[in-house]
């Protein structure tokens, strides 16, 4: 009788362990506990409200980079022609045209293939973006037709006034002969005013 009693004792001991293997568990919440309804309420409150400010300002860039695009583009290539054409000992040009509003440039000791494989590659302003017109001198002004302005292996730099606009937004790139820089304006500049702010 002792004997069947020990055997009780030592199965309700292995059910016991078991129960306290189970009982080392975490305890799993009698409900999952949620976001309340004034969380969720400013949480949306924000995100209306990061919304409100960033769209104007994401439609107003995609809206009128179009001739800022345009002129950092002429920016970046006449300081690269510049520099390209001092270190590899090689004049170079730079092509607008402004009847298909396409900008492109070579050397000029590329062969002809390769000049036209640049010309397909060109840069295509944006729509609404044109080139009015490009000044050269008093006298010399393009206002159609392919205009062209050369950086010198010397490091010089044919000087040249290139008007931009953007429906009623212009610029004005002001090309220097000796510096590596291309002033601009956020508005029309002659190139008699240009010289006269020198």
């Amino acid at each position: 009788m002792g004997k069947g009693k020990t055997k009780t004792s030592i199965a309700g001991i292995s059910n016991c362990s078991s129960c306290l293997a189970f009982s080392l568990q975490p305890k799993q919440p009698a409900s999952s506990k949620g976001f309340t309804l004034i969380e969720l309420t400013v949480v949306v409150f924000l995100i209306g409200l990061m919304l409100l400010i960033a769209v104007p300002k994401v439609r107003d860039t995609m809206l009128n980079d179009g001739l800022e695009t345009t002129v950092n583009r002429l920016i970046g290539m006449a300081r690269e022609l510049r520099s390209d054409a001092v270190r590899n000992q090689v004049d170079y040009v730079l092509h607008i045209d402004m009847d298909n509003d396409l900008i492109w440039a070579h050397s000029i000791d590329m062969t002809p293939e390769a000049k036209d494989e640049m010309k397909k590659r060109a840069f295509r302003l944006p729509e609404d973006v044109k080139v009015m017109d490009i000044s050269f001198s008093e006298e010399e002004k393009m206002t159609d037709g392919e205009a062209t302005i050369r950086f010198s292996r010397k490091n010089y730099t044919q000087p040249a006034v290139i008007h931009l606009a953007e429906k009623d937004r212009h610029f004005t790139l002001v090309v220097e002969p000796f510096l590596s820089s291309v002033r601009t304006y956020d508005k029309y500049i002659d190139f008699r005013d240009q010289i006269a702010n020198k």
